[in-house]
């Protein structure tokens, strides 16, 4: 569908999901954020774990997590004195899987085409 054949409604909803897919990636765009939402994807994490995978201190940890908070990217559950973060949209958490098979799976090599392929 081209510009011209769309209702100044239909270019209204295209423009809040562009505004609204903008807003995730800048939020993604971090690349400590990257990588705590990578981890996520692969289920539920507390705080320390995410901390000692990363090597970060507890404070960066939080700033990051209050930030994915914030954008409503990640939910927090308590559990007696254990917070567990996880991601809120499975469609995202679908986005961030073939990020990670993209850029960061172990088995993954990049062929001059800048596609991967398995080793």
């Amino acid at each position: 569908m081209i510009a011209e054949e769309l209702t100044d409604e239909q270019l209204d909803g295209m423009l809040v999901k562009a505004r609204e897919a903008a807003a995730l990636l800048k939020a993604l765009s971090h690349e400590s954020r990257l990588l705590m939402l990578c981890m996520l994807c692969q289920g539920e994490r507390t705080v320390g774990e995410i901390e000692q995978f990363l090597g970060m201190q507890q404070a960066v940890v939080s700033q990051q997590l209050a930030r994915l908070r914030m954008d409503r990217i990640v939910q927090a559950r308590r559990d007696g004195r254990q917070i567990y973060y996880s991601i809120v949209d499975p469609q995202l958490a679908e986005l961030l899987s073939v990020l990670y098979k993209m850029y960061c799976e172990p088995t993954a090599k990049r062929d001059t085409t800048g596609r991967g392929t398995k080793a």
